[in-house]
């Protein structure tokens, strides 16, 4: 990576890099229950989620093939509870998708989390966030109730936009939404699949990919999906991004 360059902007992927999922039984064991007290299900918390699971992959296999994502009243009156009442399921379909995100762990700041974001913003850094994820509320609230909201000047979610990464669009949006051309930006995420050709296509200036401890098999580069750099330790984006002051 060019670290002579003066990039102006860095934009943050959520799941496994910016935030990480703890695995706490308990934790999601709570979050199953939760989601079938608030939709109402006449069947037993654990069957109630296992319906869901199965009701959400032909959902996942058409964000995937089509790179959308559905806002939470469509993807809980369409996809998963369909057959249950309609006018109850929008009122409460946001807390359904926070419930059912906590059912794969309780998201944490990744180790270094914290500093790395207040250190860009003391350098001058705009900080974005460009995220996949079903829930629209789930990200606003909780940069709100750490105080991180102060930080980022823009907050791109596929659940709000209706697109996807890898779609070159959701960046392009993202950069519009920043004020900062694309070339200017800095692109830092865990997944050379989801994150580096759609971010090259868009025209991003540098692509930081981060060895997020939950990847469990070491990742394999191509021409199309190589990154500008590569970071073990969050902190060390420290060291590639000097102060713009």
């Amino acid at each position: 990576m060019d670290t002579t360059k003066r990039y102006k902007a860095v934009f943050f992927d959520l799941g496994g890099t910016l935030r990480i999922a703890l695995l706490e039984e308990p934790y999601m064991k709570h979050a199953r229950r939760k989601m079938a007290e608030i939709a109402g299900s006449p069947v037993p918390y654990e069957e109630f989620y296992q319906m869901i699971e199965e009701r959400y992959e032909p959902y996942r296999d058409w964000a995937l093939g089509e790179n959308k994502e559905s806002n939470d009243e469509e993807l809980w009156c369409k996809w998963l509870l369909p057959d249950y009442d309609q006018a109850r399921i929008r009122q409460i379909c946001h807390e359904l998708s926070f419930q059912y995100r906590q059912c794969k762990g309780r998201r944490v700041v990744v180790d270094g989390g914290v500093e790395v974001i207040k250190g860009l913003h003391e350098r001058g850094y705009k900080l974005g966030i460009i995220s996949n994820l079903i829930g629209e509320n789930e990200v606003p609230d909780w940069l709100e109730e750490d105080g991180l909201d102060q930080y980022f000047d823009s907050v791109i979610l596929s659940s709000v936009c209706g697109l996807r990464k890898p779609c070159s669009e959701i960046y392009r949006i993202a950069c519009e939404d920043l004020g900062v051309a694309p070339e200017d930006c800095v692109s830092v995420a865990d997944n050379v699949k989801r994150d580096i050709t759609g971010a090259k296509e868009a025209g991003i200036g540098a692509n930081i990919i981060f060895s997020s401890p939950e990847k469990k098999h070491p990742v394999k580069f191509t021409e199309e999906n190589r990154p500008d750099a590569v970071v073990n330790d969050f902190r060390e984006i420290l060291d590639l991004l000097p102060a713009l002051k």
